[in-house]
């Protein structure tokens, strides 16, 4: 990822240790996977900006590279105004990370100082004057050499990420949404205000695609032999197998024609009446490849996932918040007829019947979910949605995977969460949806940033244990 550095100086000050600075502070961009895009030392002086005419270099430098993020090393004091200039130029409204570098010693009468502590708080104000948003470091004053600087860049690129993919994401939606399921309707022209764009499909031209295509080509032969080793598909008839197969190659056509980000499927009950199978192998193999498959036609599901994935740089899934387990009131079970990513499971997956619409259409034609338990561990949950007048607004959830006594069916995981009563009240209080999703690994502050920070978004949290960092509004008290 490109990312933009403005080593902010000011000449009062040291340029042998500014220079240092502005080289460490590369170093450790370099270090962690960035492509730096910085004046040069023939651009500016020594590299850095200081003077007007420095931050309009800067600023065109990064608007023609098209960074995909900012950072502000104020590697003394730093002017403020220039770091205001250099931003107001780029215009490209992305991510911005601010820190100062630590003094090279304890301060003594001689000592060459850099002032950081007091700039990096004129930078913040200047940046706040012309109304642009930045993340403050966790630890604001270091070294840029420091390691927990180095956890830091890795924190600020998957903000990046989840901004910029948010912000340019493509959808495409596969079928109107069930009807019975007002919980997927979706605002298309509040979501474009958003950036994202919703790409139509309708249900007929996939079934009609399917079932013209040529079971023996090459291609639906591989994307066959490639379900058979992703999961076990030794009960499943050869030609619901092929069918499905056949489904994939339509739809990753369909993907790469449009340029998607990510997909949502009508997959129930006209799926079955036509195709006579189901779309959740299909759909939790995408999810695999980090393309998020959303059921029931739910666009906003599928960009929770879609950040989700962005933000773990990992496979995500889309949910029911289930059942609540009988025994332990902060037990949560997180199902779905069996679209998760293999890469989740914990017991082997097989392919086997969507038990719950096959009482209505009959076990012949709901083959195709994948089933499992998914293997312990943290997760992060997280649900976007919109309140009626179209704004946004997102529930973000820490959670651990934890084995029970509990089984079912399909593909689900028991997902402890503290205060989960309390959660469940207040998600219905605020209006949040049955759909959550969910990835392995913690990545909450990365959401809360991106989406409460940058994305607009009203936040719920329970709770925020990193003081400094962007704080979610706090949920409704116990009634």
């Amino acid at each position: 990822m490109k990312i933009g550095l403005i080593p902010a100086n000011r000449g009062f000050f040291s340029d042998v240790l500014a220079a240092k600075m502005r080289t460490e502070t590369i170093a450790a961009m370099q270090k962690a996977g960035i492509e730096v895009i910085v004046p040069s030392e023939d651009m500016t002086k020594i590299g850095c900006v200081e003077t007007y005419d420095e931050a309009l270099k800067a600023g065109r430098l990064f608007r023609d590279e098209d960074v995909k993020g900012i950072i502000v090393a104020a590697v003394n004091f730093g002017d403020e105004q220039a770091v205001a200039f250099t931003i107001k130029t780029a215009a490209l409204d992305v991510p911005i990370l601010i820190f100062g570098c630590q003094e090279e010693e304890v301060l003594k009468p001689t000592t060459d100082r850099r002032d950081s502590f007091c700039g990096l708080l004129s930078i913040g104000e200047a940046l706040r004057q012309i109304g642009v948003k930045y993340t403050v470091a966790r630890v604001p004053i270091c070294y840029p050499r420091d390691e927990t600087f180095q956890e830091e860049l890795h924190r600020f690129v998957a903000v990046c990420r989840v901004v910029n993919g948010i912000k340019n994401a493509r959808y495409g939606q596969v079928g109107a949404r069930p009807d019975a399921f007002w919980t997927c309707r979706v605002n298309e022209k509040s979501l474009q205000q958003l950036g994202v764009t919703t790409v139509t499909l309708d249900l007929s031209e996939a079934i009609k695609a399917v079932l013209e295509m040529d079971p023996a080509a090459p291609e639906v032969k591989e994307i066959e032999q490639q379900i058979r080793n992703y999961c076990d598909t030794s009960a499943a008839p050869e030609a619901t197998v092929n069918k499905m197969a056949r489904f994939e190659v339509f739809l990753r056509k369909f993907i790469e024609d449009h340029k998607l980000d990510g997909l949502a499927i009508q997959c129930w009950t006209s799926f079955q009446a036509n195709l006579g199978m189901c779309a959740c192998s299909t759909m939790g193999r995408l999810d695999e490849e980090r393309i998020p498959c959303a059921c029931e036609s739910d666009i906003l599901g599928t960009l929770s996932m879609h950040a989700l994935v962005l933000a773990a740089d990992s496979p995500a899934a889309l949910a029911d918040w289930n059942n609540l387990h009988n025994e332990d009131p902060e037990l949560v079970n997180l199902w779905h007829c069996g679209v998760f990513p293999a890469s989740m499971a914990k017991t082997p997956p097989k392919l086997g019947i969507q038990e719950i619409i096959s009482h209505n259409i009959g076990k012949d034609n709901a083959w195709g979910a994948i089933e499992f338990e998914v293997k312990e561990g943290p997760v992060t949950l997280l649900r976007a949605t919109q309140d009626v007048d179209g704004s946004h607004k997102a529930v973000i959830v820490a959670g651990n995977v934890e084995s029970t006594n509990a089984k079912t069916f399909g593909a689900y995981g028991w997902v402890r969460i503290k205060n989960l009563t309390r959660l469940y009240r207040d998600i219905l209080v605020r209006n949040f949806p049955h759909h959550v999703g969910f990835t392995r690994g913690v990545v909450e502050d990365i959401l809360w940033e991106s989406f409460g920070n940058y994305l607009g978004f009203k936040v719920y949290a329970l709770d925020q244990s990193v003081p400094g960092m962007w704080t979610p509004e706090p949920p409704f008290p116990p009634r």
